[in-house]
């Protein structure tokens, strides 16, 4: 994986953080209040410029984070967390090193508390327009019409479709299939009667229909954000786990076909691509048939079936 630095003799001035400046006394003084006086030492020395102590500040945020279920953590701990990750991250930023300091940033924003939220945002934005311009300026810029870079072909032969279903699998007539449906139409004809229908040619007019579509471009926007990704063949396998990861290395993942250790990967908490890139077999049942589908009787899997796979189903 390549890293992003500023070229030799570039100038990289630091990043604002306004609601850190304003809120920082009230904030440490709440930290200590809760027992973290070795923090609020540390911290005060990274706000001076100290990047030893703000990482030792940032590891014992960390540490409070996991010292118990999620919800038991105290709000004043996230932000502590966030805090130091400003810091650590304006350490990398002045070393022109954006790929570590928008590591630390993304962490602070999934990991950290409310308070400081727009300060890393602004990071985010910050850096990130740094580090694209460091890559315009070595040449590195996306080709939207080279097909070696995209991830789905364009052109795609339905008749392939038939070839891959399981055997049995159209037991009804096929999907009806509309262009354009206008909301009304899909409303009327589809949606009160509970008939499903595949909708084509609504999105052609969007940037992203070609954009998302190239490597190069998502590499340039996003590669080096970090993500919450998960791994494995669906959420109720032994297996699967969550990950973080660089959005480079989940486009790396996709290329390879989702060859990971773990098994498939994808963005659950991103409408990015989710879990479908390319074709997905859907087996649609009625909701009158819920209960034949021998869903979980716990109410947070209420929607998912004990039994996987289509053999499953008709044995």
């Amino acid at each position: 994986m390549s890293t992003t630095t500023a070229p030799c003799g570039d100038s990289v001035s630091t990043f604002q953080t306004p609601t850190l400046d304003t809120e920082s006394h009230e904030l440490l003084h709440s930290i200590s209040e809760h027992g973290g006086y070795a923090y609020v030492s540390m911290a005060a020395m990274a706000a001076a410029g100290d990047f030893c102590a703000a990482e030792a500040a940032r590891e014992m945020a960390w540490e409070q984070l996991h010292s118990g279920p999620w919800h038991s953590v105290l709000p004043v701990w996230r932000d502590a967390y966030s805090m130091a990750c400003l810091h650590v991250a304006k350490h990398h930023y002045e070393n022109g090193e954006f790929e570590k300091s928008l590591r630390v940033l993304d962490m602070g924003i999934i990991m950290g508390g409310t308070l400081l939220g727009k300060d890393l945002h602004y990071a985010v934005g910050k850096v990130s327009e740094k580090a694209r311009s460091v890559r315009v300026s070595e040449g590195r810029c996306e080709d939207l019409e080279n097909s070696e870079n995209r991830l789905v072909d364009q052109e795609f032969d339905v008749s392939k479709v038939f070839q891959l279903l399981p055997v049995k699998s159209l037991t009804s007539k096929i999907v009806v299939k509309r262009s354009a449906l206008s909301l009304e139409g899909f409303l009327k004809d589809h949606y009160l009667s509970g008939s499903p229908v595949i909708i084509s040619d609504c999105m052609a007019h969007w940037p992203a229909k070609m954009k998302w579509n190239n490597i190069d471009y998502l590499q340039r926007v996003a590669g080096d954000r970090t993500v919450p990704v998960e791994v494995g063949k669906n959420y109720l396998c032994a297996e699967w786990k969550q990950e973080l990861i660089t959005f480079s290395e989940f486009l790396q993942r996709i290329r390879s076909n989702g060859c990971s250790p773990g098994g498939p990967t994808y963005l659950a908490q991103h409408p990015l691509f989710d879990q479908v890139v390319g074709k997905k077999y859907i087996r649609l049942y009625s909701a009158s048939f819920s209960e034949e589908l021998f869903p979980y009787p716990d109410t947070m899997l209420c929607n998912s079936s004990q039994r996987l796979g289509l053999g499953a189903m008709v044995k």
